[in-house]
């Protein structure tokens, strides 16, 4: 089933805002209305991001070590190794117990895949964490949804809040 990035990127990021408390100002943590956001900010990690896909968060320490999750993949730079896991084939996340409160600011939370690979990802501890496990979650989520489906889901969810 062929999924719009878009509606992905949409669904997300309404996802992000859901469960994540205002204000949105982390340290090394960031989401993305869109990629000329993204590209202005780190213009150096350009190239890492393909044409037709849509970047939804970051987590950027430095050059050496981040994570930049799109709406087809997960990119994560640790000590200067980039590796990438295809978000398709993603099955399950997980995150360490202490990512509220680790003294480094940052912890690893990671992605288990079909083929049975475990992938990591940067975490900024505290509030800030909610955005990469949101839209790590709502990713893995969204493999199961039709487009309708999560375009119903932000309308009721609207309708809701409004209430």
């Amino acid at each position: 089933m062929t999924k719009s990035d878009q509606i992905i990127h949409s669904f997300s990021i309404y996802e992000i805002k859901r469960h994540t408390f205002k204000p949105y100002h982390f340290r090394w943590t960031k989401f993305y209305e869109n990629n000329s956001s993204f590209l202005q900010t780190y213009p150096e990690l350009k190239s890492n991001i393909a044409e037709d896909e849509l970047i939804i968060c970051s987590t950027i320490i430095d050059a050496e070590n981040y994570s930049v999750l799109t709406t087809q993949r997960v990119i994560t730079k640790e000590k200067g190794i980039e590796e990438i896991g295809y978000m398709a084939s993603a099955t399950s996340y997980d995150m360490p117990l202490n990512y509220k409160f680790e003294k480094y600011g940052y912890v690893f939370g990671t992605i288990q895949f079909q083929n049975g690979d475990v992938f990591r990802y940067f975490l900024e501890t505290a509030k800030a964490s909610m955005v990469m496990i949101c839209g790590i979650k709502t990713l893995i989520w969204s493999q199961q949804l039709k487009d309708s489906q999560m375009v119903n889901l932000m309308r009721l969810w609207d309708t809701r809040s409004r209430s």
